[in-house]
């Protein structure tokens, strides 16, 4: 397993760092602070996680001290601190999804992919992890596959391996 430690340094594609330039821009000026959560939403598109390394240069192109990355990214769960797979499912676990569900089919998609929560598949294609409110109460068991965000209700272990082969078929495919 990777660790953080042996991460290499980050470089952005020109590409990115033009996007950052266009989302800055939409703040008024000495405000770019408030262009960190788009910004790492499109650094975590790009990489598939917010390194370290990613976050110190977020925080010098933002002219803020990397503290203030790391506050926001530690925050919120939907940014990616370790590699995850090329598809994430996330499962909703609350509540109402637990009551008709949820964790069956957590605890079902573990031992189908072989791994446990947060950790990511040996080809590379597949992590899940439980998340909190889906809003899709009324259709649970719920999860949805990043990086779309397509969501996929009413699971049964039978749609779970319908979704996962439909995946990994798409997977050969790109």
């Amino acid at each position: 397993m990777l660790k953080v430690e042996e991460v290499q340094p980050t470089e952005f594609s020109n590409e990115l760092v033009a996007k950052f330039g266009e989302i800055v821009g939409r703040y008024p000026e000495g405000k770019q602070k408030s262009a960190l959560l788009p910004i790492l939403h499109e650094v975590q598109a790009e990489l598939g996680w917010v390194s370290p390394s990613a976050m110190d240069k977020v925080a010098e192109y933002l002219h803020i001290k990397p503290i203030e990355v790391y506050e926001v990214a530690t925050f919120y769960t939907m940014y990616f601190l370790k590699p995850q797979g090329k598809y994430v499912l996330e499962i909703c676990r609350t509540g109402p999804c637990c009551l008709v569900g949820a964790e069956k089919i957590m605890d079902y998609i573990g031992e189908k992919l072989g791994v446990k929560e947060n950790e990511v598949t040996a080809d590379g294609l597949f992590s899940y992890r439980g998340v909190e409110c889906s809003a899709a109460c009324g259709y649970g068991p719920v999860l949805q596959v990043g990086p779309e965000y397509t969501y996929y209700e009413n699971l049964t272990p039978q749609s779970v391996d319908k979704l996962i082969a439909e995946l990994t078929e798409k997977a050969g495919k790109s």
